[in-house]
């Protein structure tokens, strides 16, 4: 008869006695398994032993054991030596949930803030005691809001500190980082203390680890601040050249970039496009002076030889009537161009990029409104829609004005590339529109035409992520209107021919097989495993722990993971989950620990990443909680994990990786109809070239 589900057979070993195989009954309370252990040894008052995992993170299994208090009695001792030695053991247990409570319960955070206030040793004692100190606050069990001022000072003296010890300061950074994002009082005095010249040495020393956590306090400091404040740091980095520093030192650098980096790096052009947000949602004031003198400085840039030609003795009344033919000429649908610059977004945003490509591509802007003010009205292209329109659209491509994402990498290289990169990026796109224009021969009627069009070009040529504005310009011009068309049918053609009777008969037979093999590959990838990030819930953790399916499909196995390290072999992780006791997989709002956050704008993206397990866990309901690293990842595990409990794998990916095999392997029945043959093994690579003198010419770059 077999055993009951609940019942288990362990080993268990104690220093100095014999190992015992044990029946487990998980359903019994741990200290009555305790006192069956310790009697079997003749050991008295069990209350004082726990459990422990013998391999992995050597996890303890109770609340209640003497290891903590064995440990924190060592940080008190006048010996280096053990204090070290103590340190390195908590640094390796702290990760423990159940031994960090115990830790904290024992007074563990003030024995290890006074090591750190003390700072009689710089070195390896210190480096220790900040770690320790932040992967028992990382369990959120007590708040950051709590630390003391003269607690923070000290750290902070620490990132100010020349000649300090290269392991001491990336963590004393992340100290204040969480301190700055947890606190908004602890977050001005680190505001106050730090100074922005300080981060601006820690980025310049050639040491990714200390370069990251800098650049991380940098953009938790910026996110903290309010937008008039905010502006002023921009401001300051700019006139710092941090903005050239970042795109050669940084984005070029041979070292490969972090995932923690490219971040903060999305972060920080984040919050540098967000200060042109104001400008977007302020709509032009018809009795503001300024506003009215930069009008008419974008007129007379554009007609300023005619107008003064032409308004020599006119009357007011005259002169009012030219200039408002030539607003209409500028492509102002109203004769006053008050009224197009209402509408919000983009509000001043167009005003500013009009009078931006005006001033600094003068010819270009000249060429432009001339060459359409001698088309026929019909055709002609008009300037002010255009800009005001495109505007627009660059912010929806940009997301001007969206919160930053706690866990996207998505910046683009090319805006660290010069100053003004928004504004760049307009008279680009501008000149763009108006080519894009002449060749579709468009007229006023296909204004929103040629935007749709002029919107493919530029998101295209956007994912592409040119490293440059130059490579973007290149990248982005050689993709015409007809390349645009020439896309268009194909994926059209692609459509029709799969849609005939007799080839959707084929593919439905197919399907099942087709199906097969991707629930195969699901449940492969899920053996292979993935890394994924903690995220907390007031900031984003740099800290991963590692995630697979067994071999047999039998046991879900994970476990915390240093970053820069290979992932671990399945057999090294110390938790585990059996499939059997799995409940079912939650997505999105349902996870309980994207619930906890809230349901503000700014968590959307945990939304789309977010999903959880939850299973049987003795008597109770617990959760395995999941941040995917990116979309891709996302689609995989949930397949992966429906798969696994026998559920629909009805995702995006699924669909899209359905339709690629479908139509693969329907054309390859189709070339078996004509009598074509199909090799068996792919055709052999050839050989590199033995001659590398050659030229290459970038106006034939493809899209």
């Amino acid at each position: 008869m077999a055993p009951p589900r609940n019942v288990v057979k362990i080993a268990v070993q104690m220093r100095d006695a014999i190992p015992q195989l044990i029946q487990l009954d998980q359903a019994k309370p741990l200290a009555a398994v305790l006192k069956e252990v310790c009697d079997a040894w003749s050991l008295t008052h069990s209350e004082q032993y726990a459990l422990q995992f013998a391999d992995g993170h050597r996890r303890y299994i109770t609340e209640n054991d003497l290891e903590a208090e064995k440990l924190l009695g060592g940080l008190q001792s006048p010996s280096r030596e053990v204090r070290q030695e103590a340190l390195r053991h908590l640094v390796l247990l702290a990760t423990d949930m159940t031994f960090a409570q115990e830790v904290i319960s024992r007074d563990g955070l003030q024995r290890l803030g006074t090591i750190i206030e003390d700072g009689d040793d710089l070195g390896e004692v210190l480096a220790l005691g900040l770690k320790a100190f932040l992967e028992l606050m990382e369990h959120g069990v007590v708040s950051w809001e709590t630390l003391s001022i003269p607690f923070v000072r000290k750290v902070v003296c620490y990132v100010n500190m020349n000649l300090m010890d290269a392991s001491v300061q990336p963590l004393a950074l992340r100290l204040l980082e969480s301190v700055t994002l947890s606190s908004p009082a602890l977050g001005q005095l680190v505001k106050s203390e730090v100074p922005l010249d300080r981060l601006l040495v820690h980025l310049q020393v050639m040491n990714q680890q200390l370069q990251t956590k800098a650049m991380a306090l940098l953009t938790a400091l910026l996110q903290g601040a309010n937008p008039t404040e905010r502006k002023h740091m921009l401001d300051y980095l700019w006139q710092r050249n941090l903005r050239q520093f970042i795109y050669k030192n940084i984005i070029h650098s041979a070292t490969p970039l972090g995932d923690e980096m490219a971040h903060h790096l999305y972060v920080l052009q984040a919050l540098t496009l967000g200060l042109l947000e104001p400008r977007m949602r302020t709509p032009l004031d018809p009795y503001s002076q300024e506003q009215r003198e930069q009008l008419q400085a974008l007129r007379q840039a554009a007609f300023e030889l005619e107008g003064e030609s032409l308004s020599t003795g006119l009357s007011a009344d005259r002169r009012r009537s030219l200039c408002a033919r030539e607003f209409r000429k500028l492509g102002f649908s109203n004769s006053n161009p008050a009224q197009d610059l209402e509408r919000v977004p983009p509000g001043l945003l167009a005003l500013d990029n009009m009078l931006y490509f005006s001033r600094h591509a003068p010819s270009a802007y000249s060429r432009f409104v001339l060459e359409n003010s001698s088309r026929e009205d019909k055709h002609e292209c008009p300037f002010a829609r255009s800009s005001i329109q495109l505007t627009v659209l660059l912010c929806e491509l940009l997301r001007v004005g969206e919160p930053c994402s706690e866990t996207a990498q998505d910046f683009s290289p090319m805006f660290f590339g010069q100053d003004q990169s928004f504004h760049e990026f307009f008279c680009v796109a501008i000149q763009l529109l108006n080519k894009t224009w002449k060749e579709m021969r468009a007229t006023q009627e296909d204004f929103d035409k040629v935007m749709q069009v002029v919107r493919e070009q530029l998101a295209r040529t956007l994912a592409l992520k040119p490293t440059s504005l130059e490579l973007f310009r290149t990248k982005v011009n050689a993709l015409t209107y007809g390349e645009v068309l020439r896309l268009r049918q194909t994926e059209r053609l692609h459509q029709e021919g799969t849609l005939a009777p007799p080839i959707l008969e084929l593919r439905e037979k197919l399907k099942p097989e087709l199906m097969s093999l991707i629930r195969q590959q699901r449940l492969l990838r899920l053996c292979e495993g993935t890394l994924f990030r903690k995220i907390s819930s007031r900031r984003r953790q740099d800290k991963l722990w590692f995630c697979c399916l067994s071999p047999n499909h039998k046991v879900l196995q994970y476990g915390d993971v240093e970053e820069g390290t290979n992932p671990p072999t399945p057999e090294s992780l110390p938790e585990q989950i059996p499939v059997v006791d799995i409940r079912a997989l939650l997505t999105g709002k349902d996870c309980p620990h994207v619930r906890e956050k809230g349901s503000g704008k700014q968590n959307k993206d945990l939304y789309e990443l977010a999903f959880s397990i939850s299973y049987d866990r003795g008597e109770e309901e617990a959760y395995l909680n999941f941040i995917a690293p990116s979309k891709h990842d996302y689609y995989l595990w949930t397949d992966g994990l429906n798969a696994l409990l026998g559920s629909p794998m009805g995702s995006e990916q699924t669909r899209l990786d359905l339709e690629q095999l479908l139509t693969m392997e329907t054309k390859l029945r189709l070339l078996e109809l004509e009598n074509v043959p199909i090799p068996e093994q792919p055709p052999p690579v050839p050989p590199p070239p033995t001659n590398f003198n050659f030229c290459y010419d970038c106006s034939i770059i493809e899209s």
